[in-house]
């Protein structure tokens, strides 16, 4: 359950009877739209700004007048000069020495701050995407979005690449400190009630450091370099002009051991990322849940020294990255909250229509389109340029998969009636495309949707069925983590419906795929949005389905303050999309225990170790599915029904309300017979033998704090080691590590 709590619905209901700011001409303003990120250089130095939007936009030639910042690229320290500061201004700065260099020399002293060459007016970006590794090549790409207002295309937009084995790794790849070069961006909004919206945490100018130069090195006999020219893949034409996605298709040649590449846009500054070497599994970070929900405040997350609720765990994962990179970002749902779209002004007279069957025969105007594309342009530029998480996307490389959030709360654990409604249909379409070309870089358009190896323009693509609501087929994603470890992210939202996760279709293609993998795997993790093993809640979803309920009865005539109990789209039980949403749900455990036993018998015949891996729940936890025993339990490393399911959730939004955490917990120890017909048992695993602050925890089966998870393979003990690091203190950032091991598949075929 991804709940955030009674007092945090009544807040977000709330909201929705806030007035609306108005335009002269009397229109209602957007709560959400986006500006250019307003200065010269690549999209790394990122100012705020929350003035009204403009149609013309230009570079501003310093702080606004009256302003206490610093210029672009400079970070005023208290007490201690910065490492960029020349060393003669060092000595004056702390009263050693008073050099006499004229104004000119003084200015050549510094470093110079690399320019884009042609100048591109960025939105969002750059964001960095992880592929596939095939025939001994690193595949990815990056994502830049920008505003044709102000850029300019001639030459074409570019990319240089440049790596070498040899070259010395940076001394920090990032930083945690709240003067982090990647901050607020330029944004225009009405910020919602709590400041739960990225773009509402900052006003005025914001400045950070210059990156940290690398150290000097001569280019080895072994370094490479390559220039990618951008393809145009997608025109959004707003309110405030047209914008431009451009994606630049990389290759890296692997080497022995890992390296750098470091790359430059249109000549920009120097970003880097980290590729494996070619018989090393990669190293990665997996995280889900990265919002808030409606109502919380985002505030009451942020501690000291941190510019936000949203980014102090993501500061303690880039503390991680500095300190042993990550060569892969793993996002498991919920890379951003959409749900917000329903408080958008073009939308009221849908949400104030008083009957469900009203909102079913609702039509839609052509304004409401573009209301809605707005809303998801906008949301992600902001959210995906925001923070520490804009520092995480453009040097770890991405793979994500969607959940319900990426698109609105709940969507295809709908009834149909709902599901097929106009409105619905708009959402789908249109949350569905954005998630293509945010997350995952493809327009289908494009790249086509041919579901045979090898012939989508992202090799790692799997093409599955038709979307059961949407104009699109699902895309799961199959790619190579190592030579012995592959990972599976199912599309579990494209197909999904009150009866259904996925199709017969993609099943069929995934398990084709799968015994296709070489024999040197032997790992294969299986990337679930929603937990398959966690505990159970039926009882609680046949009492809400019940017309018996009273508060349901009283919330859908709003009476007694139980308006928030019912959803905003039929009147149904807040919390029951999130319970249908789960694999347990009664609609989906046929199919559930058919997926696992099906998982079984491939793991047993192909000998590779199957690991679930999920989110959602704001919690951590793992549970696991093992061979049945009425004696002695049989060894994990000869049982290929062994099967852990680490839920890692979340890294931004708020642990469930104390009373949930305590009714899923004592839910945690309940033994679940469902599965013993397939000789297969099922629990929770305490491994949470202790509390953050080394005290008894409330509870050993699972965790209600902010959390992430680091994998790694083990090549002396053959295991795959997942790190669940899990915030110490709300609001700190840093965390403390659960760890458990994947055994390697020792059973005889």
């Amino acid at each position: 359950m991804d709940e955030a709590g009674w007092h945090a619905l009544r807040r977000a209901r709330a909201s929705y009877d806030e007035p609306f700011e108005t335009n002269p001409d009397g229109s209602y303003r957007p709560r959400i739209t986006v500006n250019p990120i307003n200065e010269p250089y690549t999209g790394s130095y990122h100012q705020a700004s929350t003035s009204s939007s403009s149609g013309t936009w230009a570079p501003p030639s310093g702080p606004p007048p009256g302003s206490s910042a610093n210029p672009p690229g400079y970070y005023a320290h208290a007490n201690h000069p910065p490492s960029w500061m020349p060393d003669e201004e060092k000595m004056a700065f702390e009263g050693k020495e008073r050099p006499t260099l004229s104004a000119i020399e003084r200015s050549n002293s510094y470093g110079r701050l690399d320019r884009m060459e042609p100048h591109l007016q960025f939105l969002c970006g750059p964001l960095l995407r992880y592929d596939t590794v095939y025939a001994g090549k690193w595949h990815g790409a990056i994502l830049i979005v920008t505003a044709d207002a102000g850029s300019v295309y001639s030459p074409h937009p570019r990319v240089a690449l440049v790596w070498d084995p040899l070259r010395p790794r940076p001394a920090r790849l990032a930083s945690s400190s709240s003067g982090s070069h990647y901050l607020s961006p330029a944004s225009t909004l009405t910020p919602s009630p709590g400041g739960s919206h990225p773009g509402a945490l900052y006003g005025g100018v914001q400045y950070g450091p210059p990156p940290s130069a690398p150290p000097s090195w001569t280019p080895s006999e072994y370094a490479g370099s390559s220039t990618v020219l951008a393809d145009d893949i997608y025109v959004y034409h707003g309110p405030y002009g047209s914008c431009t996605f451009w994606r630049m298709m990389i290759e890296v040649p692997l080497g022995e051991a890992e390296m750098t590449v470091a790359y430059r846009i249109n000549g920009g500054h120097e970003i880097c990322f980290t590729v494996p070497g070619r018989e090393q599994n990669l190293r990665w970070a997996a995280y889900s849940c990265n919002g808030f929900s409606a109502g919380i405040n985002a505030d009451e997350f942020k501690g000291a020294g941190h510019a936000s609720g949203f980014d102090p765990v993501w500061a303690d994962l880039l503390e991680k990255h500095a300190e042993k990179p990550f060569h892969a970002l793993v996002g498991g749902g919920d890379q951003l909250y959409c749900d917000s779209l329903m408080r958008e002004p073009e939308l009221q007279e849908f949400v104030g229509l008083k009957t469900p069957q009203a909102k079913l025969g609702y039509q839609i105007s052509d304004t409401l389109r573009r209301a809605v594309d707005r809303f998801y342009f906008s949301h992600y530029c902001l959210v995906f340029r925001h923070g520490k998480f804009a520092q995480a996307n453009s040097t770890i490389p991405m793979v994500n998969m969607l959940d319900d959030h990426d698109m609105i709360d709940g969507f295809g654990s709908y009834p149909e009636d709902l599901q097929r409604s106009p409105m619905f249909q708009l959402i789908g379409e249109r949350a569905y495309h954005y998630f293509l070309l945010f997350q995952c870089f493809v327009v289908d358009g494009l790249d086509g949707i041919d579901p045979n190896p090898g012939r989508h323009k992202m090799l790692s693509t799997l093409i599955g069925g038709a979307g059961a609501w949407i104009p699109y087929p699902s895309h799961s994603i199959l790619t190579y983590m190592g030579p012995q470890t592959w990972m599976i992210m199912l599309d579990c939202r494209a197909e999904r419906t009150l009866n259904r996760v996925c199709s017969e279709a993609t099943y069929r293609r995934m398990f084709d795929r799968l015994w296709e993998l070489p024999a040197s795997v032997k790992h294969i993790v299986v990337q679930l949005g929603i937990p398959i093993a966690y505990p159970r809640m039926n009882f609680l979803e046949t009492a809400l389905e019940s017309s018996f309920n009273p508060f349901v009865a009283l919330g859908k005539k709003n009476k007694m303050g139980m308006g928030t109990l019912v959803n905003k789209f039929n009147m149904d039980a807040e919390l029951l999309d999130d319970l249908m949403d789960h694999w347990t749900a009664k609609n989906h455990k046929k199919e559930r225990n058919w997926f696992v036993e099906q998982l079984q018998s491939f793991a047993l015949l192909k000998k590779v170790r199957i690991t679930f891996l999920s989110g959602d729940v704001h919690c951590a936890a793992v549970g696991v599915f093992k061979t049945l025993s009425s004696s002695i339990p049989v060894n994990p490393v000869v049982d290929h029904r062994y099967m852990l399911n680490v839920v890692t959730s979340a890294i931004v939004n708020t642990p469930p309300p104390a009373g949930v955490q305590t009714m899923v917990a004592s839910l945690s120890d309940k033994t679940h017979k469902t599965m013993h017909y397939a000789q297969t048992d099922e629990a929770m695993i305490p491994i949470f033998q202790q509390d953050t602050d080394g005290k008894p925890p409330k509870s050993k089966n699972i965790m209600g704090r902010r959390n992430y998870t680091i994998v790694e393979y083990d090549s002396q003990t053959q295991e795959l080691f997942f790190d669940i690091r899990v915030e110490k203190t709300k609001g700190i950032g840093t965390t403390v590590g659960y760890w458990i091991r994947a055994p390697a598949p020792g059973w005889n075929v």
